[in-house]
């Protein structure tokens, strides 16, 4: 048994240890407390807490010594507490037995996504506090998760992303050609396992083969006191094959899957996570030509049937830039007939026409090419409900009892 009476003093929250929270919900949980004996209780309180903290040292020398430079940056998203025994200065005695304190607070609209980086971190927590007579106050803590929503079904997030890039070969001071280099993605935003399909067209100039490279990257930007510390690192990659000198090569959408990651963080003061599409060709003897594509990592998948003209829209603009599809903006005018025809078969046509038309028969005055005549170009008719050439006399129909 634990000094004091108490056996058991824990945090339990409603939803498991593997379930994420949003802004606007409402945290809901439990205090568990099991003493042995009467227990005399000043207060129990429970507090929410959450924030972004960022902290790095930078070392530099000053002569023969070394001085080190401290960097750090804090920023509040929830600051909640609620009395579970309210502290009127006089004690509560507990009974033994265990004893269950429910609490519920309303987490702030909008909250940062949880994250834990090598110079800052965004955590949220909630902390129990029990305060007894001439005893040290007794604390317990438990950690929750929030994941923000990251909506991808936005027009910015839609649209297509492309890029281009050149660079001049060299080797001891000698140019070896030019590599071009030009890449294109048909959206900015994407989740986690989702393929993005990479467009890609590699022209090298040069004397020696260079080899392309695709990679998402992560960047991690620590923020304080106006200085900035980034970690990147690569969390998913391609390599395609050599493209040889005087060579070009094409990448139709190759397949570059998104594994699981944590989603951008864009909107924090202290610390941001951004994510990028490098598309990179290693150059033999010179420094690599690099291509870069900002991207998105979102929470909301691709939405199949509220964003579908916009993607729609924006996938046909991307196949028409490639040169992969043809959308003309009117159609095309049907061609001239003696585009189709041949001058000699037109003629061959008009004599075996010739005696038709020579015959009485089949003269012009005739009443079937007059009946074409008058009608081939007129307008059509104007609705009216009145017959504006009613027959004649000799031609109207009769009754049978007239």
């Amino acid at each position: 048994m634990r000094p004091g009476g108490v056996r058991s003093f824990a945090l339990e929250l409603a939803r498991g240890p593997g379930d994420a929270y949003r802004g606007g919900e409402r945290l809901c949980g439990r205090v568990l407390l099991e003493v042995a004996a009467p227990l005399r209780v000043l207060a129990l309180e429970v507090a929410a807490r959450g924030g972004a903290v960022t902290h790095w040292l930078e070392g530099r020398s000053v002569g023969v010594n070394a001085v080190s430079s401290d960097y750090a940056a804090a920023e509040t998203y929830l600051r909640r507490r609620q009395l579970l025994l309210r502290g009127t200065g006089e004690t509560t005695t507990l009974p033994p037995g265990r004893h269950e304190f429910p609490f519920s607070f309303q987490l702030p609209p909008t909250l940062v996504t949880s994250f834990e980086g090598k110079h800052g971190s965004v955590r949220y927590c909630i902390k129990a506090t029990l305060h007894r007579p001439w005893v040290p106050a007794r604390r317990t803590r438990k950690v929750f998760t929030v994941i923000e929503p990251v909506d991808i079904n936005t027009p910015a997030l839609l649209a297509p992303q492309a890029g281009a890039r050149e660079k001049i070969a060299r080797s001891w001071y000698s140019n070896r050609g030019l590599v071009s280099l030009s890449a294109k993605i048909d959206r900015k935003g994407y989740t986690p396992g989702e393929v993005i399909p990479v467009f890609a067209e590699i022209d090298n100039g040069s004397t020696r083969p260079v080899l392309p490279r695709a990679a998402v990257v992560q960047t991690q930007t620590f923020m304080a006191r106006g200085a900035r510390k980034q970690k990147r690192a690569v969390v998913a990659s391609l390599s395609g094959e050599p493209v040889g000198p005087g060579r070009r090569a094409l990448w139709q959408g190759r397949a570059l899957r998104i594994p699981p990651v944590g989603p951008s963080i864009l909107h924090c003061r202290v610390l941001h996570v951004d994510y990028a599409l490098k598309v990179c060709v290693d150059i033999p003897g010179s420094s690599k030509l690099l291509l870069e594509l900002p991207l998105v990592i979102g929470t909301i998948p691709l939405h199949p049937f509220g964003s579908r003209s916009s993607s729609v829209g924006s996938h046909a603009s991307f196949l028409m830039d490639w040169g992969l599809g043809i959308l003309p903006e009117r159609p095309e005018a049907p061609p001239e007939y003696s585009e189709v025809v041949p001058d000699e078969e037109v003629a061959a046509m008009e004599q075996s026409l010739l005696p038709l038309l020579q015959d009485s028969d089949m003269s012009m005055e005739g009443p079937f090419f007059a009946y074409i005549q008058e009608f081939r170009y007129r307008p059509p008719p104007l609705y009216s409900e009145e017959d504006p050439n009613p027959p004649s006399e000799a031609r109207r129909p009769r009754c049978m009892t007239c």
